[in-house]
């Protein structure tokens, strides 16, 4: 399941989330979204993980705790729209 992590602090690095992210189960990849330009974190990431279970244990383990120095947002990842 592919989750979205928002409100992030720019500073943390994809290190950080998967360790938070792995105390919920197998963390397949971890994507901080950064600008082209600047290469400067946008302050939302993507998680994947490898369990459906696990990853509902993480959305709800994880959203509103402290990874940096922000509260995260931490949802499942819903396909881009236009």
């Amino acid at each position: 399941m592919n989750i979205y992590v928002g409100s992030l602090d720019f500073k943390v690095k994809e290190q950080q989330l998967e360790q938070a992210f792995a105390a919920y189960g197998d963390v397949t990849s971890v994507r901080i979204i950064t600008d082209k330009v600047t290469r400067r974190s946008k302050g939302f990431a993507f998680v994947e993980m490898a369990n459906d279970d696990d990853a509902r244990a993480a959305i709800e383990g994880l959203h509103g705790a402290t990874i940096g120095n922000r509260q995260v947002i931490v949802n499942e990842s819903r396909p881009k729209s236009n």
